[in-house]
């Protein structure tokens, strides 16, 4: 009997500008995309899972600090089977990482965003998550992960909500 384990690796995001909502009331009053800026736009290798954000400006923001954080969840089967071929449930397990930094407004109250990325986590990184019954049973992935959600978010110091969420997929 195969057993599915859920492995989550919270990493960076991903997802088209469209998913991505800005919200004027969860910021600075006169906070805007500076000239030549866009909000994010975050992408998703199909073939890695590796996620991507583009970087942007915002200005108007005087001298409000801001959070950005990208994370991840990945999702893989894993057995656990022992040297008689016995195949065992293993536990959910969650792996969890984040890709954030505070941002601190430059000259004029301008604040610079810098790309975000993560990465999907390796075979050995979600095998390493998982708990087998015993430490000599062989832990074997099946198929490959896959990226199951991801979060952008961008929340100003003092503001209790994003000004910046982008969520997917």
């Amino acid at each position: 009997m195969k057993t599915l384990a859920l492995l989550a690796l919270t990493a960076v995001l991903a997802v088209p500008s469209a998913w991505g909502e800005t919200i004027a009331a969860n910021g600075p009053s006169g906070a805007h995309y500076a000239n030549g800026s866009a909000e994010p736009l975050c992408t998703v290798d199909p073939t890695t899972f590796d996620i991507t954000c583009t970087a942007t400006t915002i200005g108007g923001v005087g001298n409000t600090n801001a959070t950005a954080i990208l994370s991840a969840t990945y999702s893989a089967t894993v057995q656990c089977r022992n040297h008689g071929g016995q195949i065992v449930d293993v536990k959910t397990q969650t792996t969890e990482a984040t890709s954030s930094g505070t941002l601190r407004p430059s000259r004029n109250g301008q604040l610079v965003v810098p790309s975000l990325s993560a990465s999907a986590p390796t075979t050995q990184e979600l095998l390493a998550s998982a708990t087998c019954p015993n430490g000599n049973w062989t832990k074997l992935l099946l198929g490959t992960p896959t990226l199951t959600s991801f979060v952008y978010t961008l929340t100003f110091a003092g503001f209790n909500q994003p000004y910046i969420s982008i969520v997917g997929p």
